[in-house]
């Protein structure tokens, strides 16, 4: 025989109170789907509250990455067909009789020799497969910072890019790249760089080199 305390009817709580907390845990739930779990996993924020917790970083790469992944899975190359070679011009006959007449070279051109940059900085680091990284540089608007990177040992995916609070702005991306040089000019006061992330299937090794007009320079992760 068991003994327990059965509450009165008075102790339950009313329906008022039941439909009260009920309200109260959805308003909970959909301020907590707006400010944090749309910015986290999606990049979505229309509150900005996840642009100021910096979540909003997060989902856009999370979402970049998930990008990514579908556009390697998709990107088989496509087999050309078959065609008959001249053996004399090492061409198809239909492109070969398309072509104007050859022409002589033009005499060689000394070459120029660029301009020695002085880089500032230099930053190197590895990459495992499907590892990523992303460096800023501190920036003002208007400011212009060279800049050069290499990879040794493979290729990456990469997104030129840059952010401050309520603002962002993709400069350039790019899948499967050894190299990359330029000028980045900073479209407004805040953090520009890069993102890399290494698709291949063997380590890789980036060195950054970095020189112009900016306050410092960080690895962000």
């Amino acid at each position: 025989m068991y003994n327990s305390d059965t509450p009165t009817r008075a102790e339950l709580p009313s329906s008022k109170q039941l439909l009260r907390s009920t309200i109260v845990a959805a308003i909970s739930a959909v301020v907590l789907l707006v400010a944090v779990v749309l910015p986290a996993e999606y990049g979505i924020d229309p509150t900005g509250m996840g642009r100021v917790l910096r979540m909003t970083d997060m989902g856009e790469i999370k979402q970049q990455l998930a990008a990514e992944a579908a556009a390697d899975a998709a990107a088989i190359p496509a087999a050309a067909p078959s065609q008959s070679v001249d053996a004399t011009t090492g061409m198809a006959p239909a492109i070969a009789a398309q072509l104007p007449a050859p022409v002589s070279a033009p005499p060689p051109v000394a070459a120029v020799a660029a301009p020695r940059i002085e880089w500032r900085d230099e930053i190197s680091f590895a990459l495992t497969p499907g590892e990523g990284t992303e460096i800023k540089l501190r920036m003002n608007e208007g400011a212009k910072a060279q800049y050069s990177w290499v990879v040794e040992g493979g290729q990456v995916n990469y997104d030129t890019h840059g952010d401050a609070p309520g603002k962002s702005i993709s400069y350039e991306k790019g899948r499967g790249v050894p190299d990359d040089a330029g000028v980045l000019e900073a479209a407004f006061t805040g953090n520009h760089g890069w993102y890399w992330r290494n698709r291949g299937k063997a380590d890789v090794k980036v060195i950054l080199r970095t020189s112009g007009d900016y306050t410092d320079i960080k690895r962000m992760k």
